[in-house]
């Protein structure tokens, strides 16, 4: 320990003695002479003795940190104060033994450090690690004898502040080219963060070249001299020194430490704090420089002699930059920047980059943000020390990077072209064979289709007679524009749920797959519904349910799930669904199966495929071309049914100018004209026009009164043609000022009507030339064995508008019967003739001609399809068990079954009531609207109906039955009412439809809803009725008498013989 305190003597006076040598060639500098031939003085004695000088430091200090660090220093034993100290090489540590109380000395000597010396050894070496604790210096001191400096901690790295916003403002992509091929555009410096990052690039650059050993020379030989370094030194000797004893704890442990810190935490100009504290050091830098004979610069260099080799390097790189930045004066805080040295931020080997540590650089001036301010002013790089130098390797820069950019990208577009041409080529071909693939997929359906239309066509006696199990799939198979521009298009294809009524027949089991997710309320709704058959038929309302819930089976596809807004087809959700469709595998699997659609399209041919099972349906194509207006022009024609006056196909706007005056001139008598677009369906694409606005109407109709009707229509005169001239001149105008759609809900002006027209296509009828009107509708099934059947008949509720139907009366009682099977055969026929098989809607009007009084019946419309009036009709015929003769127009209805017990046999058997069969009326409508049934729930619906008398009476078999369609939106439902007359169905329907609005709505609250529509409608029909019966009754009374009449006259005439 002797050695080590004369070493520290002898690094102590080396030290001064250097301090005077240094003093003394700075002066001896400034007494440097030149010589005659221009020759500096040789300087070689100056570098020898630097060099020297610093070699012995190095060596010393060297020697005084290795013994220091491999030395161990051991305690005496507290427990005797009294012994002496052993004497040896080593100074052993001694606590001052007045503060230990009690004392008391131990009677040997306990060979080596005891547990507690160990613990009080480890402590005072975490002390002396930690150069930031408060005892560090204390210890250091009274260990050492060395007087460190005050060290500041590093200040906490705050949140970096995120910055948002748009980095370019050239968004848009060039034309030919991707956006990841165009050049970048320079970024928006729109705050000071973005001039910040700009201004560092330079910064940087400066930092990187004061690194590197190829940096420009320059005349810095007195800056060196005043900062005691020789002019040869290499970098990399620079870069070496050795720490005093007291920083080697700190620069161990302590700046590995902060390394890491600032390795995981982001560093910006912002988040490093500077101390307000005034220091005690400080010293200029003037211009990038500093003068050697600034008091406070030797201050300071006096300070912190110990760590010089290190400072000087942090300096040599703050004047660099200064320099290149034309900074005018710096003031250097010395505490900070010695700090910053011992704890090795200023190490750029450490730096997470060159930002950090010219951040760290700025970090030690006391008038840092002045500085900052004049480095982040643009073009301040270019004012300093070879500032046009930078400038022009920054020009060339930026044009070398856009040149070689705007090369790369011409180089890459032939590339990226032949890529967009073999994506476009493979894309084209993969399409193609996709579309192969399932044009050959739908071909196999096709044919798969026909086979068992086949079979199902030998079979059909065999198979409507045993037992089977009916698929029913509501779906309508509508064009994409059609099924997105119809309203709960879902519910919509759900107003068919009276299929479920097939099960009457006991033979007949069904599956219905639902369009909707159906609740347990409506599910059990028409559990009860159904049930109600065994009460029915024995007019007892207290019988028992029957067991028909295992006859039919409601399915939901789990697809629904997956597009709830596509406005799919049910055929095609169900398509999708292959856990729905392995169960309906599952139940039918053994039976004899046939499925049922709506409006069929390629996606029932799947399903229908893929269950294996045959379709009661028309081949899609064959569907679309002839469930159009035009097609079913076509079918009536061939059939020789009437059918209005009109021309078919119109797709262009001459046709349908040159085909109207053509319309209006061979028929003079009819007085309005309908437009319908093909593919529309419930009168949504119909509107009208009245002829009356012609202005030479008036003068073509004296024409037509000299002529009259016969010779007008057969002649070809002269006056005819002129008629027809002028008529097409003022169709243009007519159209576009007096023709207007029927439903403005879906075409709200002419102009869009016209535009679907004639892209659709469409037809020209004549409206029927009458005051009253009657429009009826009849249910056909094209059976596969070749026969026709009529399976509903019932005249139409129409609304507002006379062109769309709410609702029907069923039978009908408009046509003769017998006309009405002869038209509905030829239909038929003609429908069979052109390979359409199942159910078909047909639409007839009814009126008395004008002109001879005799009445007219006219096709107007053919669907192809399951109509909603057909399952209305399935839920009636269930509820009155009866059957619906369609060649008399007559609903009959059986009297009850009643139990009767036998006196004899004391057995149970069933006899029918002596009673004859009763007719009924019906009046249904498959679809009331209101949206305030969705404020109300089923179950308060029902119980609000019963508290009205809104009921159906099982003995009587009449009254009320409601067919619910979805549990979700609960905004419509189809209504049946039930009685022995037509005159009492219709009060009663008006009444419940009355009864209904007044309970769900409020005066400030109506809603919307077709119902005043409806009651509207019946009120006419009511009174067309009473008027009929009126007429009737006089015309029974006048029969009467003149039967009394002839009577009488008969019983008088032999009695007057008689007397004479």
């Amino acid at each position: 320990m002797a050695d080590v305190l004369k070493n520290k003597d002898e690094v102590g006076h080396i030290l001064v003695q250097v301090q005077d040598d240094l003093r003394q060639l700075k002066k001896n500098l400034v007494r440097l002479t030149v010589q005659e031939n221009g020759e500096v003085l040789d300087i070689q004695a100056l570098d020898v003795a630097i060099s020297r000088t610093e070699h012995g430091i190095r060596r010393h200090a060297e020697d005084h940190l290795k013994t220091i660090n491999n030395q161990f220093l051991t305690l005496p034993c507290i427990e005797e104060p009294e012994k002496k100290p052993v004497p040896a090489k080593l100074v052993k540590w001694q606590p001052p033994y007045e503060t230990i109380p009690n004392a008391r000395p131990l009677r040997c000597q306990i060979p080596g450090p005891s547990p507690g010396e160990k613990h009080k050894s480890a402590f005072i070496m975490r002390l002396l690690n930690n150069p930031f604790h408060p005892k560090n210096k204390e210890i250091v001191q009274q260990n050492y004898g060395i007087q460190l400096p005050h060290l500041h901690k590093r200040a906490g790295v705050g949140t970096q502040r995120l910055v948002t916003g748009s980095t370019s403002s050239f968004t848009a992509a060039h034309e030919g080219l991707p956006k990841h091929l165009h050049p970048k555009p320079p970024p928006e410096c729109r705050d000071m963060n973005a001039v910040f990052d700009c201004s560092m690039y330079f910064l940087c650059m400066i930092i990187d070249e004061s690194e590197r050993a190829s940096k420009l020379e320059r005349d810095v030989s007195k800056d060196k001299m005043a900062f005691g370094r020789s002019g040869t030194e290499s970098p990399a000797s620079r870069t070496i020194y050795t720490p005093p004893p007291s920083a080697a704890s700190a620069s161990s442990d302590n700046g590995v430490l902060n390394r890491g810190i600032a390795r995981l935490t982001p560093l910006n100009r912002q988040s490093i704090s500077v101390p307000a504290a005034v220091s005690k050091y400080p010293f200029t830098i003037a211009k990038g420089q500093i003068d050697p004979e600034d008091p406070d610069y030797c201050r300071f260099k006096k300070q912190y002699c110990l760590y010089w080799g290190a400072i000087v390097e942090a300096l040599d790189q703050l004047q660099r930059m200064l320099l290149d930045f034309a900074v005018p004066l710096a003031r250097v805080c010395g505490e900070r920047l010695a700090a910053c040295v011992q704890s090795g931020e200023l190490d750029w080997r450490d730096s997470r980059g060159r930002l950090a540590h010219v951040e760290k650089l700025l970090s030690v001036l006391e008038n840092r943000d002045e500085v900052w301010d004049l480095m982040c002013q643009p073009g301040q790089r270019y004012k300093g020390i070879e500032g046009h130098q930078a400038a022009a390797v920054r020009i060339q820069t930026c044009w070398r990077r856009y040149s070689a950019h705007t090369a790369y990208l011409l180089q890459l577009r032939p590339k990226w072209a032949a890529q967009v041409i073999a994506i476009s080529l493979l894309k084209h071909a993969k399409l193609g064979h996709l579309k192969k693939s399932l044009q050959a997929s739908r071909i196999r359906q096709l044919e798969n289709y026909r086979i068992r239309a086949e079979s199902l066509a030998a079979n059909w006696k065999h198979i409507t007679s045993a037992k089977r199990t009916i698929i029913h799939v509501p779906s309508l198979g509508y064009s994409q524009h059609q099924r997105l521009s119809l309203r709960g298009f879902d519910v919509l294809q759900n107003t068919q749920m009276g299929r479920l009524c097939d099960i009457r027949d006991e033979n007949v089991e069904v599956i219905y797959v639902s369009p909707v997710c159906l609740g347990k309320d409506v599910l059990q709704y028409y559990t009860r519904l159904l049930g109600l058959q065994t009460a029915i038929e024995l007019g007892d309302a207290s019988a028992p349910e029957s067991h028909c819930s295992k006859r039919f089976t409601v399915l939901m596809p789990e697809a629904l799930e997956y597009f709830p807004t596509r406005n799919m087809c049910l055929a095609s959700l169900l398509k999708y669904s292959p856990r729905t469709l392995q169960r309906i595998k599952n139940l039918i699997q053994g039976k004899q199966v046939y499925m049922i659609s709506g409006v069929t399209c390629i996606d029932d041919l799947a399903v229908a495929d893929e269950l294996k099972v045959p379709l009661l349906g028309t081949e899609p194509a064959v569907t679309q071309l002839y469930s159009t207006k035009s097609g079913g022009r076509r079918i009536f024609s061939s059939a020789g049914v009437d059918m209005p006056p009109g021309k078919w196909d119109i797709y262009t706007l001459e046709q349908l100018h040159e085909g109207l005056a053509r319309l209006m001139t061979e028929h003079m008598e009819v007085q309005r004209w309908l437009f319908k677009i093909d593919s529309e369906v419930g009168g949504r694409g119909t509107a009208c026009c009245d002829a009356c606005h012609l202005k030479c109407r008036p003068w073509a109709q004296q024409e037509f009164s000299r002529y009259g009707p016969e010779q007008w229509r057969t002649s070809q005169s002269q006056i005819k043609e002129s008629v027809m001239i002028k008529f097409l001149e003022e169709v243009p105008h007519l159209l576009a000022s007096y023709a207007h759609p029927a439903n403005t809900s879906c075409y709200a002006t002419w102009t869009c009507f016209l535009e679907h027209f004639l892209r659709e296509g469409g037809v020209i009828e004549a409206f029927p030339p009458s005051d009253s009107v009657t429009c009826l509708t009849v249910d056909l099934l094209v059976e596969p064995g070749g026969d026709v059947c009529m399976l509903s008949c019932g005249d139409q509720l129409r609304g507002p508008s006379g062109l769309e139907v709410v609702g029907c009366t069923v039978p009908q009682t408009s046509i003769c019967p017998d006309v009405l099977h002869t038209i509905c055969t030829r239909v038929g026929q003609a429908c069979q003739q052109r390979s359409i098989m199942g159910h078909i809607s047909l639409d007839l009007v009814t009126f008395l001609d004008p002109s001879n009084l005799e009445q007219q019946v006219w096709a107007i419309d053919l669907d192809l399809g399951y109509s909603n009036q057909l399952a209305m009709t399935q839920l009636m015929l269930m509820m009155t068990r009866g059957t619906l003769d369609c060649r008399t127009s007559k609903l009959e209805v059986p009297p009850p079954v009643r139990d009767v017990k036998s006196s004899v046999c004391n057995a149970r058997i069933k006899t029918k009531a002596q009673t004859s069969v009763t007719n009924r009326f019906a009046v249904m409508c498959t679809r009331l609207l209101h949206t305030n049934l969705s404020l109300v729930y089923y179950s308060t619906f029902f119980l609000m109906c019963k508290a009205q008398g809104i009921g159906y009476d099982v003995k009587a078999r009449q009254g009320t039955v409601f067919a619910l369609h979805d549990s979700r939106d609960r905004r419509s439902l189809g209504m049946l009412t039930i009685s022995e007359d037509l005159q009492g169905a219709l009060l009663t329907f008006a009444r419940n439809l009355s009864i209904i609005h007044q309970e769900i709505s409020a005066p400030n609250m109506q809603g919307a809803n077709n119902f005043k529509d409806l009651i509207k409608d019946i009120e006419e029909v009511l009174g067309m009725t009473i008027q009929n019966q009126t007429t009737s009754q006089e015309e029974k009374e006048i029969t009467i008498n003149n039967v009394k009449r002839i009577i009488t006259f008969k019983l008088h005439v032999p009695f007057m013989t008689f007397s004479s």
